[in-house]
């Protein structure tokens, strides 16, 4: 009786490792898809991370660096919805002339330079200053436009930690 409760024993524990490989699997899967999906974003874009410079001051394009900073500007919100990104690609698109696809993937390489940054905040600051020194400024509008969109769309009020972040943005557009 023993042995075969052993044996129980041991083809219970073998059967709940396979399942955990298998979603280990699974996970590493999808994180090789979003990877995917932001070098797919990076080609289409031009974006080419040049080597020992952190990724958001390898930014070129304006309008790259503007839908980063959209992107981390709503990321400060505690948990953005659905409903959030959504109004976040209308505001891309209407403002900056993309298509569909093109405001998606900046939002995915928004989402990219957040990480890569350590958080949205230091996202917004550095991003502000990359995007500043890219175009003196003449982007601000823009990025303004589509902020207050954004949040209108969303029906949300400014969170302590985005109002902060319209501070550091206007220092870094040299308008505070």
């Amino acid at each position: 009786m023993p042995f075969i409760l052993g044996l129980i024993g041991l083809a219970t524990a073998a059967y709940f490792m396979v399942i955990r490989a298998r979603r280990g699997a699974e996970m590493a899967s999808e994180l090789m898809d979003v990877a995917s999906d932001v070098r797919a974003a990076a080609r289409r874009f031009g974006f080419r991370r040049k080597q020992n410079i952190h990724p958001v001051d390898s930014i070129d394009d304006p309008k790259l660096a503007l839908g980063g900073l959209s992107a981390a500007f709503m990321a400060l919100d505690d948990l953005p919805t659905q409903d959030g990104r959504t109004a976040l690609d209308a505001q891309l698109r209407n403002h900056l002339e993309l298509d569909s696809q093109q405001a998606q993937e900046i939002a995915v390489l928004g989402q990219w330079f957040v990480e890569t940054c350590g958080g949205a905040d230091a996202a917004v600051k550095r991003l502000s200053k990359r995007l500043y020194a890219l175009d003196k400024g003449q982007s601000f509008g823009v990025l303004m436009a589509v902020i207050q969109g954004t949040i209108h769309s969303t029906g949300h009020p400014l969170s302590t930690r985005q109002s902060e972040a319209l501070v550091d943005i206007k220092r870094a557009f040299h308008l505070s």
